[in-house]
């Protein structure tokens, strides 16, 4: 891709977050990917390569690699140092972000070494809560990878800690920043699909999650995810981005959540589940209705908002009307015999089953080459340069984490958990 061609790209992609976001509605709803896109847009003295924002990256496994990658393209910021104390993925994150880049097995001595602006903390899930407040306390910025952190506790002490530093807090639900997206939530603030009462979502994968341990290597260190002292599994790995999802389209947080988790099909040692089904309730009786499982990908990842007068599936990038119900072809007989109208009465086929699902093809809701990730970096850097954390950001991330977490519970206890009480403010 040449640069030109890249520019474009960039430029129509900031051109769909932009109009998705102008209705008065969306913005209030949205306020970060305004901003960002704005911030992005604009030209600021950002640009220049002298003046990016210098990330340490902590955690160069393939997702803080993701991440590195993303980074590159943006226009604000760069990668300073990387960190890892597994040296095979230290020695990969070096291949990316360049020989010239300092590389350390110890976070610690990355911090002492200065020369940075922000971490990107992409480790596991219980070193998340460490690593942020280790950069707060050396006056860094933070980039955190969803989930925020292993306990609600450490959530919220992730968010009093950001505030006492004065220093931005960003997490990484990328979704906020998708165009398809962003222009979901401007037909459903529009009225299009009516009053939204549920939600579906599913993410569904075929594979153990399990990897192999290279001799000499730690197992709970390489699949981290199957252990309960640092994951909660498809709970803070696949869940957080789309319980983030039902917060913002039912535009509130769960009242309570009921729930059955088991490890149902990978039984090899491992402590998460690899099966969850999940009802989390909100106001006014309307519902998130959530699975994830391990053995089974024939549906993937998908949510369908669903309202009275249609359904959308953002994922999918489609929106659908209601269709009206099909008469069953006995009632139409019985009527037509009523009125004395004679027609050929089919003896089978779906004209005998009216509520099979709807298969019409529905409308676009836009899709592309959309690189939402690297947008969520340059807004993150705007934010750095300002001071200021991106509006609104925080609170979906932390409500997000703070649900997925509190789905566990409902599953480890078998029973109904309420919303808590007395969390931090954001």
């Amino acid at each position: 891709m040449t640069d030109q061609s890249f520019d474009l790209t960039r430029r129509s992609f900031l051109d769909r977050v932009l109009a998705a976001t102008a209705a008065a509605g969306v913005a209030g709803a949205a306020p970060w990917a305004v901003s960002a896109a704005n911030a992005a847009s604009g030209g600021s003295a950002l640009a220049g390569a002298g003046n990016r924002v210098r990330l340490g990256v902590i955690g160069t496994g393939d997702r803080g690699r993701a991440l590195m990658r993303n980074i590159a393209k943006t226009r604000n910021c760069t990668v300073a140092a990387v960190c890892d104390v597994y040296a095979p993925n230290l020695a990969k994150g070096r291949e990316i972000a360049g020989a010239s880049v300092p590389a350390f097995t110890d976070h610690r001595a990355m911090l002492d070494a200065g020369g940075l602006d922000a971490l990107v903390i992409a480790t596991p899930l219980d070193l998340h809560a460490r690593h942020t407040i280790d950069g707060f306390d050396a006056g860094l910025h933070v980039w955190c990878e969803k989930a925020m952190a292993r306990t609600i506790a450490d959530c919220g002490a992730m968010v009093s800690r950001s505030k006492a530093a004065g220093k931005v807090l960003q997490i990484g639900h990328q979704r906020m920043f998708h165009p398809t997206y962003l222009n979901a939530l401007k037909r459903v603030k529009a009225g299009e699909i009516g009053t939204v009462t549920q939600i579906r979502a599913s993410w569904h994968r075929n594979n153990s999650w399990r990897r192999p341990v290279p001799a000499g290597a730690d197992d709970r260190h390489v699949n981290w995810r199957l252990y309960r002292d640092s994951s909660a599994g498809l709970m803070t790995e696949l869940a957080t981005h789309q319980l983030q999802v039902g917060n913002w389209f039912l535009d509130g947080m769960p009242t309570r959540v009921i729930g059955s988790g088991s490890i149902c099909f990978w039984k090899d040692g491992r402590e998460v589940y690899d099966h969850v089904a999940l009802i989390y309730e909100y106001s006014g009786g309307r519902k998130f209705i959530y699975t994830s499982l391990l053995n089974n990908a024939r549906y993937g990842c998908e949510e369908q908002i669903q309202g009275s007068k249609g359904t959308i599936e953002p994922e999918l990038g489609r929106i659908y009307a209601e269709v009206p119900p099909k008469v069953l072809a006995l009632q139409r007989m019985r009527q037509d015999v009523a009125r004395g109208h004679k027609r050929t009465v089919p003896i089978g086929g779906a004209t005998w089953f009216p509520e099979l699902p709807v298969t019409t093809p529905g409308e676009s809701l836009g899709w592309g080459e959309y690189d939402e990730t690297m947008l969520q970096f340059e807004g993150f850097g705007e934010a750095v340069r300002s001071g200021r954390p991106l509006p609104g950001l925080l609170a979906q991330a932390y409500q997000a984490s703070v649900a997925s977490l509190l789905g566990e519970q409902a599953m480890d206890r078998g029973q109904a958990m309420p919303w808590p009480t007395g969390l931090v403010d954001v």
